[in-house]
C-alpha cells in the first residue's frame, strides 16, 4: 500500500512539474514528462534461447516508456537473427521511429545484399529529428564500441538522447570511453543510456557522475541490479541525466525476465525549460 501512495504522490509530482510553462515564439520551452528506457536485448534472444522481437516489442510496450536505448542490436548481422534488421522491424512493431549505430560493420557474406551490423538503436514514439553515431576508443582485438545520439523532438522541446554500451573485459578502456562520452554529451537537456559493464563503485563510473546525475540514485529504490537477468547480482544497466532533466521514478522493469540476459530498466524523468 505504501509503495503505491509513493508512486502516486510521484506520479502526480511530475506532472505538476510538467505544467506547462509560457511558451515562448518558437513554441516548445514548456516542461515535458518523458519515461525513459535502457535495455540491452542480446539480439532479442532470451535466456529460454528462444529469439523473439515480438517479446522484446512487447516488453518495452508494457514498461510505457516514450524512448529506449537499445544495445546488443542486429542488422541483417547473421544467421543467429535471420538476417533481420531489428532495429526496423522493432520500430515497426511499435509504431515508432528509430535510428541505429552501428559499432561492427562488414560488407555482405555469401548469398546476402544487406552489410553485416551490430551496434545500439533509439527507439522513440517521438520523432527523431537527427542521428550520429561516433566510435569510441578501442584497442586491437577488441570489440568496437560507439556512443549513438538521437536528437528527439519531444512535443516542441529538443531532447538529446544517446545510447552506449562499454567494453566488457577491460577497465582501461571503459575509463578512456567515459571521458570521450562526458566530452561528447556537451547538450543539455541529455539523457545518456546503456549496458555500462560497469558497477557505480568503479572508477571508470565516477567518471559519468561526476558530470550527470545518475537516474537511479536520484530516484530509485532498492539496489537495482540488471544483470544476469534470472538472478541478478550487480547494475550495470544505467540512466544519466544532464542538469535539465529531474528523475522522479526509476525501476527494473520485470514484465518479462526471460525476453533478454539483462533486465530493462525505466525513469520517468521531467525535462525542464530553459533557465
Amino acid at each position: 500500500m505504501l509503495k503505491r501512495l509513493l508512486s502516486a504522490l510521484l506520479l502526480l509530482i511530475s506532472l505538476f512539474l510538467a505544467a506547462p510553462a509560457p511558451a515562448s515564439a518558437d513554441g516548445g520551452e514548456g516542461a515535458r514528462v518523458v519515461d525513459v528506457m535502457t535495455f540491452n536485448i542480446h539480439h532479442a534472444q532470451g535466456t529460454d534461447g528462444v529469439l523473439d522481437l515480438q517479446r522484446i516489442a512487447d516488453v518495452i510496450e508494457a514498461s510505457g516508456a516514450d524512448v529506449v536505448g537499445l544495445q546488443e542490436v542486429d542488422r541483417h548481422y547473421s544467421a543467429r537473427s535471420g538476417w533481420v534488421d531489428q532495429p526496423a522491424a522493432l520500430a515497426e512493431l511499435l509504431g515508432w521511429h528509430s535510428a541505429y549505430g552501428a559499432n561492427l560493420d562488414s560488407p555482405p557474406p555469401a548469398g546476402q545484399t544487406e552489410r553485416s551490423q551490430y551496434g545500439t538503436a533509439v527507439l522513440s514514439r517521438y520523432p527523431i529529428v537527427a542521428s550520429e553515431n561516433t566510435r569510441l576508443h578501442n584497442a586491437d582485438g577488441k570489440e568496437q564500441r560507439g556512443l549513438l545520439h538521437a536528437t528527439i523532438d519531444v512535443r516542441g522541446q529538443r531532447l538529446d538522447f544517446y545510447s552506449t554500451h562499454l567494453e566488457h573485459s577491460s577497465q582501461a578502456i571503459r575509463s578512456r570511453q567515459t571521458a570521450e562520452i562526458v566530452d561528447l554529451v556537451d547538450k543539455d537537456p541529455a539523457v545518456v543510456v546503456g549496458d555500462f559493464n560497469a558497477y557505480p563503485d568503479a572508477p571508470e563510473i565516477a567518471t559519468l557522475t561526476t558530470a550527470f546525475d545518475d537516474a537511479w540514485e536520484v530516484a530509485g529504490h532498492g539496489d537495482g541490479h540488471t544483470y544476469p537477468a534470472e538472478a541478478p547480482r550487480g547494475r550495470i544497466d544505467n540512466l544519466y541525466v544532464t542538469d535539465r532533466v529531474r528523475p522522479v521514478t526509476a525501476e527494473v522493469v520485470l514484465t518479462d525476465p526471460v525476453a533478454s540476459d539483462h533486465l530493462p530498466v525505466v525513469s520517468r524523468v521531467v525535462i525542464g525549460p530553459k533557465g
